[in-house]
């Protein structure tokens, strides 16, 4: 069946580019460690240790992985008998769900009610994202109304929520029956639209990354789907109660970060012969040479490492430079990712949140520096090799 082998093992093969599919019967659901597997249809009955061992061929880890994660498509099996299956072996097993392909329309529904954005600006987005002369600050332009209404109703429900509780301390106090069943509601209403305000932050990431991994399987064939989900994924990191096009500088805690060198001119200065004697003294000069400077040398080879991934020809090392700055101080803001990054090695951190906080961090970048921002999405080598320097960068903060 596998003429094109020619003597070679089977797993040996699977492990290179030629093959991307394994149709196994039973040989190889047992005791088969394949890291790069990602993916496991299933056409037949598991039950017992037999479906704990078959189904955790997926379960090594591998560069990348995280990126794309894994799945089972199951035509077969109950799921309730699955997770029978591995309580045996796993007090904690736990099955969320079986993975609902329309729960893509009913978030779209859902986000669509709240009103937070209107259709038009979603088509606008759209349309403007393929037009290569906009940038990254036209398009945050567009999904600024949509934070506007926001974060007015979120302020609006944390005022409320504010004074309804202070309300509600003063009518327990004066022990009024009827002032406390209407502070307890007014401060229920605010607390309602507050929360439902933070459930349309989170199913808009929910929607995105839902789509994105269901839309690998199923064929949806729905524009409005691809748009919202494009519109989504910018739209998400703007949801704060602070402005996010902010101009004010805040200088406390400024510090240096970096710095460009720059010719002025040069100059041929020549000893006159009618000169003294200039002999060094022995002991007197000895050591008086400058140690390199630890700082300068490492942001050298920064900017050796970004020209290397990146093409700067026509970008100064200051911009280079301040692009890195740029996206580390965005994902320093992750408590989360910090995290991983100092509690893992560089090859599990990137197995993680890490790549993913890289990509979204680079989409919110500004307009200033698109030209870097499209060699980044334009190539997935590139986007490993910027990922792994801004890891060892973050790596070494506190």
């Amino acid at each position: 069946m596998n003429p094109s082998l020619k003597g070679r093992d089977m797993r040996k093969a699977f492990d290179t580019g030629d093959y991307q599919v394994m149709i196994v019967a039973n040989k190889f659901q047992t005791g088969f460690d394949q890291p790069k597997l990602c993916a496991m249809y299933v056409l037949k009955r598991l039950s017992g240790v037999d479906c704990v061992q078959t189904l955790s061929r997926l379960n090594r880890t591998y560069p990348g992985k995280a990126e794309t994660g894994t799945f089972v498509l199951d035509f077969v099996n109950d799921p309730q008998e699955v997770l029978e299956s591995f309580l045996k072996y796993h007090k904690t097993a736990a099955l969320s769900d079986v993975s609902d392909p329309n729960q893509v329309h009913t978030l779209f529904d859902k986000l669509g009610a709240e009103a937070i954005y209107q259709w038009s600006e979603v088509e606008q987005f759209h349309l403007l994202f393929f037009n290569k002369k906009k940038g990254e600050q036209a398009l945050s332009s567009i999904c600024k109304p949509a934070w506007d209404r926001w974060r007015n109703r979120y302020q609006q429900a944390m005022k409320d929520l504010k004074l309804a509780t202070d309300l509600l301390k003063r009518a327990k106090k004066s022990k009024d029956a009827v002032l406390i069943a209407n502070a307890e509601s007014e401060q229920r209403d605010a607390k309602g639209r507050k929360d439902a305000l933070d459930l349309f932050k989170k199913d808009l990431g929910t929607f995105t990354r839902f789509y994105e991994f269901m839309s690998q399987i199923v064929d949806y064939d729905d524009r409005d789907l691809e748009k919202l989900n494009l519109y989504a994924r910018h739209l998400a990191p703007l949801l704060r109660e602070e402005n996010p096009d902010d101009d004010t500088p805040v200088l406390s805690g400024v510090q240096l970060t970096h710095y460009r060198l720059q010719k002025q001119r040069e100059e041929d200065l020549k000893l006159q012969e009618t000169a003294g004697d200039n002999t060094l003294t022995p002991g007197t000069e000895f050591g008086s040479g400058r140690a390199r400077d630890k700082k300068l040398e490492a942001l050298s080879q920064i900017i050796a490492r970004v020209n290397e991934i990146f093409n700067t020809e026509n970008l100064g090392d200051s911009d280079a430079v301040s692009f890195l700055h740029t996206i580390a101080a965005k994902i320093q803001e992750d408590a989360g990712v910090m995290a991983q990054v100092h509690n893992n090695t560089a090859e599990q951190a990137m197995l993680g949140d890490f790549p993913k906080a890289v990509e979204d961090a680079v989409l919110a970048s500004d307009d200033a520096r698109q030209d870097l921002v499209a060699q980044y999405l334009a190539s997935k080598p590139t986007q490993n090799s910027f990922a792994r320097l801004l890891l060892e960068i973050l790596a070494k903060t506190a």
